[in-house]
């Protein structure tokens, strides 16, 4: 048989084996091996590792499609020179996900523009590139779809949407007021929140005291057992600093 045909005949064997990448790329690496008399032990190593670097990819893509991220933020795209309140060590110590393999919790506190998104959105991404089952949402979001499924009687299987992700992101919490519009709010954001108690990593971005959460949620007794659950095992970052979005604003109309 013709080297040519080997080839061919050796594509089909990849492509059946659902070995595409190096499909794509045999030729050029058999051209690479002979002009480098590569041995073939090497060649197949060389192989084998680019199929499953292609692999990996391929499932931190899914990880984050499954997430739901909005966006993809970078730790490395955040200015700590600017935001003084951030403690960098402590940042970069949470970006090794430590915190997800103990199941703690993550709470970032502060005023709106302090970078409290930016950072979680950043961890969670970390998250899905390190293989963890992971899960955007906002606050309201949740209280929306979980107060839906009550008319349809769905509500277990809305929780585990919730509940099943290693590593959880509710952004926003005290951002959008509809949350009081209904006191059940409290029941169910209680729900999400034991239902992950030291099973899951819960990382919550917030502008409203813990104090007042029970006027937000719309029931102080059940949000204090809540918040209970939501501090115990949870490092709580409190970010006070100048908001980036005005610093950025105030710039770009002075340079204009």
């Amino acid at each position: 048989m013709k080297s040519t045909d080997s080839t061919a005949q050796i594509k089909k064997y990849l492509q059946s084996l659902k070995l595409n990448r190096i499909a794509t790329i045999l030729d050029e690496e058999l051209n690479r091996a002979s002009r480098e008399a590569t041995p073939c032990t090497e060649l197949l190593e060389r192989l084998l590792a680019i199929e499953a670097n292609s692999l990996t990819e391929r499932q931190i893509e899914r990880r984050i499609k499954e997430a739901k991220l909005p966006e993809r933020k970078l730790l490395a795209d955040f200015d700590f020179d600017f935001q003084t309140g951030v403690d960098k060590r402590q940042i970069m110590d949470l970006a090794t996900l430590s915190f997800a393999s103990r199941k703690q919790g993550v709470i970032f506190a502060g005023n709106s523009g302090t970078g409290k998104s930016h950072i979680s959105k950043a961890l969670l991404l970390a998250g899905c590139q390190k293989n963890f089952r992971c899960r955007y949402v906002t606050a309201s979001g949740m209280l929306r779809e979980l107060l839906a499924s009550l008319a349809d009687n769905t509500l277990e299987q809305k929780l585990k949407l919730f509940l099943v992700p290693e590593i959880l992101l509710i952004d926003e919490l005290g951002f959008d007021r509809l949350e009081q519009h209904d006191a059940r709010n409290a029941c169910l954001f209680h729900k999400v929140i034991d239902g992950r108690y030291c099973k899951g990593s819960t990382i919550i971005t917030s502008n409203v005291d813990f104090k007042e959460l029970g006027d937000y949620l719309g029931d102080p007794v059940i949000t204090a057992a809540t918040v209970d659950r939501m501090i115990h095992h949870s490092v709580i970052i409190s970010i006070e600093g100048p908001s980036w979005r005005l610093y950025e604003s105030k710039r770009l109309n002075t340079t204009k």
